[in-house]
């Protein structure tokens, strides 16, 4: 994976974790040596975070020489998923930037799909306009983008299949007669054919509203700062099991707390995580522990 110039501040059965600049880091990568880069970059946040965040207006300068590494980084056949939340203006708009990163990102990748993450338990944000003036609504959705290197990445939607509905399973169990909808799509016998699940939609409804795991109650048994910004792990078990096989490498070059390296190494996936705070990387060390004897 890496071209033997740098050290993982840690190491496990399938992964290894680095401490340092993504951009740094990315550059000891061996090219075409990805199936997925997974990950979740600071936000463009105007109040300043104790994980770095980077100013909107500064962002696609500082965003797209890492953006050309991963490129580098990945197999022909590979995809680059990035969640991106949004940033608000100081006047209540909200800022255009990961558009115009996105339309730069569509010069040296394809646009695969974008998806959307509904947080149904996020708090009512920008608190200014949503609960002090009353003007806008509540913000519950990240843009998720799925990126690729040719227009046919390798991805499977049989990996990620969700259970049926109600009305599905009776429909699959009592039959029905092909029909023409109104919308003109005729619906055929394959309609009724059982093939283990639905195909899921690309609205990911998953909340954020873990209080307590593992990760947490080591981290405050080491004295270890948590990761204020943790995605539920929901997410890159979708897209690692929707876009890469066992055995296949993923990595994420703003790691955070490494969740995705977590369910990589539960999935059988090779991985490596590159976080620039030193803290965060310790206490992402401490998933890779096994629980203690009862």
């Amino acid at each position: 994976m890496a071209k033997g110039r740098i050290t993982p501040a840690y190491t496990t059965k399938l992964g290894r974790a680095y401490q340092g600049d993504a951009l740094d880091v990315l550059g000891n990568f061996a090219d075409e040596s990805a199936s997925l880069v997974f990950t979740s970059p600071p936000f463009a946040l105007r109040r300043q975070k104790a994980y770095g965040n980077v100013a909107a207006d500064e962002y696609i300068a500082w965003f797209m020489p890492i953006a050309e590494q991963v490129r580098r980084i990945l197999r022909s056949d590979g995809s680059f998923v990035m969640e991106l939340g949004g940033a608000w203006n100081r006047g209540g708009t909200r800022s255009l930037f990961p558009y115009e990163l996105l339309l730069r990102l569509g010069k040296i990748f394809h646009l695969a799909q974008d998806f959307y993450w509904y947080n149904p338990s996020r708090l009512p944000t920008p608190a200014e306009w949503v609960t002090i003036r009353r003007t806008r609504v509540k913000e519950a959705v990240t843009h998720i983008w799925w990126l690729s290197k040719t227009a046919e990445p390798q991805a499977d939607n049989r990996q990620v299949l969700v259970p049926y509905s109600k009305s599905m399973k009776r429909l699959l169990k009592d039959g029905y007669e092909p029909a023409m909808r109104p919308s003109q799509h005729e619906i055929g016998p394959h309609f009724q054919r059982d093939n283990g699940g639905a195909i899921p939609p690309n609205v990911l409804t998953v909340p954020n509203t873990r209080s307590y795991d593992e990760y947490l109650f080591r981290c405050r048994e080491a004295g270890l700062p948590i990761h204020p910004a943790r995605f539920p792990p929901e997410l890159p078990d979708f897209f690692i099991r929707f876009l890469t096989k066992p055995g296949q490498t993923v990595i994420d070059p703003f790691a955070g707390s490494n969740t995705t390296g977590q369910v990589a190494e539960l999935l059988q996936r090779k991985w490596c995580s590159i976080e620039i705070n030193a803290d965060y990387v310790a206490g992402s060390r401490l998933r890779f522990v096994a629980p203690k004897a009862a």
